[in-house]
């Protein structure tokens, strides 16, 4: 079977553009390309003297940095470097 030229070179194109694509997706590692979580309930702070503490919160917004602006539900709000804090959609109740 004789395949023209312009045709094998469209499937190589082709190939090639997945390609590229599936690596480009895998190639961000940790980062999540599609992020779909966005409604925390609890919030495990790492407090300057080690300690962790559970906070519930009641808004949030991650900046395009490493830190997140936090509002608990009691009113106090912090920026926090994302090292210092997990988010959990579980009540702070239900985490040991």
């Amino acid at each position: 079977m004789i395949v023209a030229r312009g045709d094998k070179m469209k499937k190589i194109g082709k190939i090639f553009v997945l390609s590229l694509i599936a690596l480009l997706i895998n190639g961000c590692g940790n980062k999540t390309v599609f992020d779909t979580t966005y409604t925390f309930r609890c919030a495990l702070v790492r407090e300057n003297d080690g300690s962790v503490s559970k906070y519930n919160i009641s808004n949030w917004t991650d900046y395009e940095g490493e830190q997140i602006q936090i509002k608990f539900d009691t009113g106090e709000t912090r920026l926090i470097n994302s090292v210092n804090v997990e988010l959990s959609t579980y009540e702070c109740s239900e985490i040991e």
